[in-house]
């Protein structure tokens, strides 16, 4: 499968759905539904509700997250909002506000 890069310079307002995993380093406002894994660079900020297999918050999210597999906040990174899936993992020096239901 290929991934698919939102660059540092790039604002999206709307909806991301697709099979492929994601990576944002820019800004992305609006819902992201994808199959595979959305990861969140550092320099990344997303406004949006977002579904996938995997998640991976290195930078800012402000919404929901659903995960099938797992949602890891790592050191540095920032989520605000409810999150669901069965694993979940938050890095020292992470910031998380919100809901944890690990019932899958």
């Amino acid at each position: 499968m290929a991934e698919t890069i939102i660059g540092n310079n790039i604002v999206i307002d709307g909806e991301i759905t697709g099979s492929d995993s994601i990576t944002i380093l820019g800004t992305v406002r609006g819902r992201v539904e994808v199959k595979d894994t959305v990861t969140v660079a550092a320099s990344g900020r997303v406004e949006a509700d977002i579904q996938c297999q995997a998640a991976e918050v290195a930078g800012a999210v402000q919404g929901n997250v659903s995960a099938t597999d797992k949602i890891e906040i790592k050191s540095g990174g920032r989520l605000v909002g409810d999150v669901r899936a069965p694993r979940v993992l938050i890095a020292d020096g992470a910031a998380f506000k919100g809901n944890i239901n690990m019932q899958g």
